[in-house]
């Protein structure tokens, strides 16, 4: 690909299970491709578990740390892959809500896709940013003070001293790899 991301480390948060393989698997390629150290840090460290469709079991992913062992001032951008259950056990995990508090304090980028978003909602953190998600979050992010939801295959939101990238679905990762790049590489 290219030396875009030289030097940039970039981090991509899951729970251990039902993470949206693509969302996990193509941010994890393409930011690798594009030269940045990635590192994937889940709940509990050790072996994940992907799915497509939230419901097909696919290929098992080894972390490479546990979120409560990761400092977010070791970073320059978060990704959030999507996939229900991944979202919704993130949102409960205080170490990942640390992390996004983290980023968001020092003004740095967060990524999140699909059902990712969700996330956000309970790390406090969509009040005023517009954004979008899968079709199925978008009411919970409204409800939580999101200035707009908006269908769009991704959307790049700067409000509040920091940086979001959302988007939709898995056909939406080419993209929202690419919008992550931009904002990271500059």
């Amino acid at each position: 690909m290219s030396s875009q991301l030289n030097g940039k480390h970039i981090l991509v948060i899951t729970s251990n299970t039902g993470i949206e393989r693509d969302e996990l698997l193509k941010p994890l390629e393409t930011l690798r491709g594009y030269g940045a150290t990635v590192t994937h840090a889940s709940s509990k460290g050790g072996t994940t578990q992907t799915f497509v469709g939230d419901t097909e079991k696919d290929q098992t992913v080894e972390s490479d740390v546990q979120l409560s062992d990761v400092v977010g001032a070791d970073f320059d951008a978060l990704v959030i892959p999507g996939g229900t259950v991944n979202a919704d056990t993130l949102r409960q995990d205080t170490a990942a809500l640390r992390l996004i508090n983290e980023f968001v304090q020092a003004g740095k980028t967060i990524a999140a896709i699909c059902h990712g978003p969700w996330t956000l909602i309970d790390a406090g953190v969509v009040k005023g940013k517009t954004l979008t998600a899968y079709k199925s979050v978008r009411i919970d992010l409204e409800n939580a003070g999101a200035a707009s939801v908006v269908d769009a295959e991704v959307k790049k939101c700067q409000a509040n001293g920091w940086t979001l990238i959302t988007s939709r679905t898995p056909d939406d990762l080419p993209a929202f790899n690419q919008a992550i790049a931009n904002a990271v590489g500059g």
